[in-house]
């Protein structure tokens, strides 16, 4: 019988122990697909005593993660602490420093250090294996790196946060606002205490950094991912989208400029969008996760399934574990770090497109004309005036104006928004959301 592979656990919260039960439960197939029994030999937690309900007698207890690096007769470390930094990174750049193999579904740390330890991976030769960090279980990186490595991507749509995606769903069928379906939403356990990472947009874009580097073979950018949340939409701007014929989504998109055929500037951003009916993303309902990636051969490929939850992530773990256990490893970003570009960040303000502008004003005379002027100067064309005179906020101290524009630069839009602050007529800043597709 061949050797086992023996893996270290780091966290055991949700999804470390759904990795143990996953492991126990089918370990009979799982030993048929890799080719060799895999064992969990030790893992570590910040509290021993805790009762996760499953026995962990029989494992080896470090009380420091980071102590599983150095752990003789591990053959991968399993690293589902989470965070950018703290112990999640050490752990791991201590594991593959020592040439010991990492797999986790930490997304916030490979988008933010990703590149740094792939070459320590490859200089080692280790694996880095990620692929439950975008989407959980549902396969898109692979999908990206390997089904569809015959293809050119210039293209990345995606929704990739089901917290937000839930809220938004839950705003158009229940015509409540923003507050009112967060508060179930952390009832029913798909928002967190703090909400802040995903209705803020950052846990789309940590995914959105990975998902273009593999997508386009670059070098991750999280830091340049522009980054807008949905806090400041109400139930009135989805209504006002579903009379126009569109959806309220969070999307984050990734677009490639290339020159001679050679990836030259990257675009990336998370934003909430208004989408037409018969986009592949406007049906994508309550906490559900889809990319769309456009391939210049296979087409348009829509990729959707749970992007969370204990299961749906264990089973992307143990995905990457038979894989390091059959000896199936592959470069972290689906290429050496060497061949990945280095790319400069494109201008969004020359991207253009029609927008939905919803302004909360003084109710006086002569504002009307106030926000024609700044939309004039700033070369805005308005297309149409969808909703006026709705009163807003408990004093009623403004009225609801939103309008649909004529397709324009991005940077035209933020220098009408500018135009407008500081005026006595604007009650709160306004809101703007492009239209796709359109």
């Amino acid at each position: 019988m061949s050797e086992a592979f023996r893996l270290g656990i780091a966290g055991l919260g949700t999804v470390g122990t759904g990795v143990l039960r996953l492991l126990a439960d089918n370990a009979d197939l799982l030993h048929m697909r890799a080719g060799r029994p895999i064992e969990v030999a030790a893992v570590s937690a910040r509290d021993r005593s805790r009762d996760r309900g499953i026995d962990l007698a029989s494992y080896t207890w470090c009380d420091d993660p980071v102590a599983l690096a150095d752990l003789d007769g591990l053959d991968a470390v399993v690293e589902v602490i989470g965070g950018s930094e703290g112990p999640a990174l050490t752990l791991a750049e201590r594991a593959l420093g020592r040439g010991r193999s990492v797999v986790t579904a930490n997304k916030a740390m490979i988008a933010e250090h990703g590149f740094a330890l792939a070459q320590t991976a490859e200089a080692k030769g280790a694996a880095l294996l990620f692929e439950a960090a975008v989407c959980a279980g549902t396969p898109i990186l692979q999908t990206l790196r390997e089904g569809l490595v015959g293809n050119r991507i210039d293209r990345i749509e995606g929704i990739l946060n089901g917290t937000s995606n839930y809220i938004l769903s839950a705003m158009e069928r229940q015509g409540e606002d923003f507050d009112a379906v967060l508060s179930e939403a952390q009832r029913l356990g798909y928002a967190e205490a703090d909400p802040t990472l995903d209705v803020g947009g950052g846990d789309a874009a940590h995914k959105l950094a990975i998902l273009a580097a593999l997508g386009f073979g670059v070098r991750p950018h999280f830091g340049e991912v522009e980054v807008e949340g949905i806090q400041d939409i109400r139930a009135a701007d989805i209504v006002q989208a579903e009379r126009l014929g569109y959806s309220v989504r969070l999307v984050a998109m990734a677009d490639l400029e290339r020159e001679d055929g050679v990836p030259a500037r990257l675009l990336q951003r998370v934003r909430p969008c208004l989408l037409p009916a018969d986009h592949p993303l406007a049906a994508i309902d309550g906490p559900t996760n889809a990319v769309l990636a456009q391939s210049d051969y296979a087409g348009p490929i829509l990729i959707q399934g749970a992007g969370a939850g204990s299961e749906s992530t264990a089973s992307a773990i143990v995905a990457d574990v038979v894989a390091l256990a059959r000896g199936d490893a592959r470069p972290a970003f689906g290429v050496p770090t060497s061949s990945l570009v280095q790319t400069a960040c494109a201008d969004s303000g020359e991207r253009e497109a029609r927008y939905y502008l919803r302004f909360v004003v003084a109710d006086r005379p002569g504002v009307l004309a106030e926000l024609a002027a700044a939309m004039r100067d700033a070369r805005v064309s308005i297309q149409s005036l969808i909703q006026e005179g709705e009163s807003v906020g408990p004093e009623e101290a403004g009225i609801t104006i939103a309008l649909v524009t004529h397709k324009a630069p991005a940077r035209n839009i933020r220098d009408a928004r500018e135009r407008l602050k500081g005026s006595p007529s604007i009650v709160e800043p306004p809101l703007a959301m492009p239209i796709l597709m359109d």
